[in-house]
């Protein structure tokens, strides 16, 4: 069973020692006119990265990949590659999103984080797409020379009920199929499931996610009938093609897992988890961990029982063909990479093409380069997926094609409506440990996500506490109505300052979501992603309506049949000490996703993660 972790371990040649408790390496997610900068650990379990002795690692890498590298590593320590070293080695795998590595080194200068022992010898995104936009932007010594390890197919995830309604497994389903059933007006009604109601698709954000750029080159090759050679005259001419595709997607967001996890609850608690998604763009591995009960690819701990879901996702590969995430690794080019570093790193590449590492593989998800290793058990119809599958593989294109591909998605994704909801009752005074207090940090990271939307989206902000009304209500402060953004980005930020001045009172936060929920229910138009963001602490001191009374208000649009433009809710748990499982309660109810802030320090961070949503 495969057992996809986050996290880092570490795994010495030579010698080996447990005492450093080492952390995740957080990302940041750097948006246009949304970023942050420094790098903060995302884990609990501290930041000692202690000498052990041993020539240091750090391997850069895809989260998907974190715990299978983990295994290679234990592997290499045996390996003649490891003791063919003059000096042992630790290798340490270490969790960066391919996007925001690409930024930081298309960047040049130092990896942004300050302390360097965390600075990555090598680097290992999820496809080869990312190193050669490096290569283009920056200088192709900086990925040195890389070579793809193992591979997966990006498929398309659906609840197999839905996907024999489609024909599936006997029919071939293409992804001009599926833009027809987008454009339909009768959704499911279509292929005679009417009380499923409209069809609806989730996929990840391009500029982070390599499943998400995937996903929108697939789409130009289907428009244009292509299976190679694809060109930006083909991008350009698939617009309207993929912008049909773009209108059904539920939501962007920076990886699938969120997506899988909010499914599979809902799967699993009877509450609406096939209404919320009919197909899920992912990799073949992603898919193979939620039907075995690991939804978000978390860390499996030791004795911790994973359930498969009620019903299993299937993988439906395009007829019209599947790119592959073709995982390479390769030793960076870059100044800080010392000399027995670069040996190391050297080594470890090449091991992880013998016929040993590639015999690993499989077990967690994914496929081996060498075809005589077997794929097992875990590759079968009884998980979701085929392995005679795909039958067509599509190439990656030139990096201009890739390009122009993120640089039309921008144009034509899916509009949004948002309105932003911001807790600014006595709690929000506190601070948050670098000179600024939680509304500081609030109105900050609202702030950054302005620059994000288009002139053609809506952007509204309500603040709410107690003694406090305007037109929409009691408890709220309407700072700006739900309208065009235009060019009302200073007017926004101006106003949002002005909350520092507000006067602080109680938390009428169920009364406020209900209030943004009819406000936002009464626009909501289909072929848009309508949604409130929420920012609080998930106290709720003075409202008339209950949790409970909510929860049932909301519920009702987010199950089977739901309509064609419900509206998601994102709440942001702020602050330590946040309630987070009523905010998670809330967020579920409608099909929305739930976001921690609980280090308040990172709300930043936790912002424009939410925001790539949108």
């Amino acid at each position: 069973m495969s057992q996809q972790r986050r996290g880092i371990r570490t795994t010495t040649v030579g010698r080996r020692r447990r005492g450093w408790g080492v952390a995740a390496l957080a990302v940041i997610v750097v948006l246009s006119g949304c970023s942050a900068s420094g790098l903060v650990d995302e884990s609990s379990t501290g930041t000692d990265w202690a000498d052990d002795g041993c020539t240091s690692v750090v391997v850069a890498t895809s989260s998907e990949k974190v715990n299978m590298l983990d295994a290679l590593a234990d592997a290499f320590k045996e390996s003649s590659e490891a003791k063919s070293l003059k000096t042992c080695a630790t290798v340490r795998p270490t969790n960066v999103t391919s996007g925001d590595a690409t930024r930081y080194l298309t960047a040049g200068g130092d990896w942004p984080d300050d302390d360097t022992r965390r600075w990555p010898t090598m680097w290992s995104p999820a496809s080869t797409v990312w190193t050669s936009r490096v290569a283009a932007a920056a200088s192709p010594a900086i990925v040195g020379e890389p070579k793809s390890f193992t591979h997966t197919p990006v498929v398309f995830g659906m609840p197999e009920t839905m996907a024999k309604a489609l024909g599936w497994p006997n029919k071939d389903i293409g992804i001009p199929d599926l833009a027809k059933l987008c454009q339909d007006s009768a959704g499911w009604g279509s292929v005679g499931k009417p009380v499923w109601g409209a069809f609806k698709i989730s996929k990840t954000n391009p500029n982070t996610s390599t499943t998400g750029l995937s996903a929108i080159l697939m789409q130009s090759y289907a428009a244009a009938d292509k299976t190679a050679d694809l060109t930006t005259a083909d991008v350009a001419a698939a617009a309207d093609f993929s912008r049909v595709f773009e209108e059904c997607v539920i939501h962007y967001g920076d990886t699938t897992g969120k997506v899988l996890n909010t499914l599979y609850k809902g799967t699993q608690n009877g509450t609406g988890g096939s209404g919320y998604v009919s197909a899920i763009a992912l990799e073949e591995t992603s898919l193979l961990n939620y039907n075995q009960g690991n939804a978000d690819s978390h860390t499996v701990e030791p004795g911790e029982t994973l359930t498969p879901p009620k019903e299993k996702l299937v993988a439906v590969y395009p007829s019209g063909g599947s790119m592959w995430s073709d995982n390479p690794i390769t030793v960076l080019g870059a100044s800080w990479v010392t000399p027995e570093q670069r040996a190391a790193g050297e080594a470890f590449a090449a091991f992880v093409q013998t016929e040993t590492a590639q015999r690993i593989l499989p077990k967690f998800g994914f496929r081996p380069l060498d075809e005589s290793v077997p794929l097992g058990d875990l590759f079968t119809a009884a998980y979701g997926v085929d392995p005679a599958k795909p039958t067509v593989s599509l190439p990656q294109p030139a990096v201009d094609v890739v390009s122009a591909a993120i640089d039309q998605w921008t144009t034509i994704r899916k509009p949004s409506s948002v309105l932003e909801l911001i807790d600014i009752s006595g709690s929000m005074d506190e601070p948050i440990g670098d000179g600024r207090s939680r509304l500081d940090g609030a109105i900050q990271g609202a702030q950054s996500t302005l620059g994000h939307f288009r002139s053609t989206d809506e952007v509204g902000v309500w603040a709410f506490t107690t003694g406090v009304s305007s037109d929409v209500g009691s408890g709220i402060v309407e700072l700006r109505d739900v309208e065009p953004l235009a060019d009302a980005k200073e007017s926004i930020n101006t106003s949002l300052d002005d909350l520092r001045y507000a006067q602080r009172n109680g938390t009428p936060l169920y009364d406020a979501i209900a209030t943004a929920y009819d406000e936002m229910r009464s626009r909501a138009e289909p072929g848009r992603i309508n949604a409130i963001v929420v920012l609080s602490d998930g106290e709720d001191t003075d409202s008339s309506i209950s949790l409970d009374s909510l929860i049932a208000k909301i519920r009702q649009d987010s199950g089977e049949g739901s309509g064609a433009a419900p509206v998601r809710i994102f709440p942001i748990a702020y602050g330590e000490g946040a309630d987070t499982s009523v905010l998670q309660r809330i967020a579920e109810a409608t099909g929305g996703q739930w976001f921690d802030a609980s280090d308040s320090a990172k709300i930043d961070l936790v912002f424009a993660s939410v925001i790539n949503n949108f």
